[in-house]
């Protein structure tokens, strides 16, 4: 529909699509790291937005890839690198979330939340999520500390009743009201990261919290690392439904 003509220079005609995993067909005549049969995976976001993933096969810089999870099909890493990546760049790389620190990720349920807990855990934080009830195993499960369902109380006395100061971090991965509530739940002197909506760092000097906004960019060594943790069995991947090419419309409907 053009929603997004103006957030990303793009080329028609255009195939859309940012995560793949495949087997390597070809590489280039500098690439030592890789060769033909290895099976990788990837975000191939590039800087025009022209020829995607929901394609047989897609060329991309090497620096962005890594080995495929050894212990996973191809189908489950496809789904990781965009959530994974957002989650990680936006943990390690702006809030540089360390051990014994205490953050809470919204929508924990959700794809780059639930990596979010994983990795948070990982790291000997206190983890703090957000979802509905029907959720809360799932989170559980993933390692989450404290989970609070928005649906019966706000989040924030919820949190206070815990943490009077509030929390480290908070990472808001749902924007609008959520967002503007959050800085509540920040101590001073913490980090409030966003990906959805444009954040500087003026937005929270008041207050002596650390502002900013994530956009997600194509990492190899990140995915490398990610990757360890899948094959450690440190990090759990969801349950995938796999479709053929042309049901495209339907997966991501689902």
């Amino acid at each position: 529909k053009g929603y997004l003509q103006s957030a990303f220079p793009h080329q028609f005609p255009l195939i859309p699509g940012w995560d793949a995993s495949g087997t390597i067909s070809a590489v280039g005549k500098n690439v030592r790291t890789f060769k033909v049969g290895d099976p990788v995976y990837a975000y191939c976001r590039k800087p025009v937005v022209h020829e995607g993933t929901y394609a047989e096969f897609v060329a991309f810089d090497a620096m962005h890839v890594a080995k495929k999870p050894s212990n996973i099909s191809f189908g489950e890493a496809a789904a990781i690198p965009l959530a994974a990546l957002t989650a990680w760049q936006a943990l390690f790389d702006f809030a540089h979330l360390k051990k014994g620190q205490s953050i809470l990720i919204h929508a924990g349920a959700g794809g780059v939340g639930s990596f979010a807990i994983e990795f948070a855990k990982h790291a000997g934080a206190e983890v703090f999520t957000t979802c509905s009830e029907k959720n809360n195993p799932y989170v559980k499960k993933l390692g989450a500390d404290h989970v609070i369902d928005y649906n019966k109380e706000n989040f924030v006395n919820a949190l206070k009743k815990i943490k009077k100061e509030g929390v480290d971090i908070v990472f808001d991965t749902v924007g609008g009201s959520t967002l503007e509530q959050s800085y509540a739940a920040v101590k001073p002197g913490g980090t409030l990261v966003t990906i959805v909506q444009r954040l500087g760092p003026e937005a929270g000097e008041k207050l002596n919290i650390r502002t900013g906004f994530v956009f997600v960019r194509p990492d190899g060594i990140q995915l490398k690392e990610i990757a360890k943790l899948i094959e450690q069995g440190i990090v759990k991947i969801p349950e995938v439904k796999e479709l053929t090419l042309k049901d495209a419309k339907q997966a991501l409907k689902l």
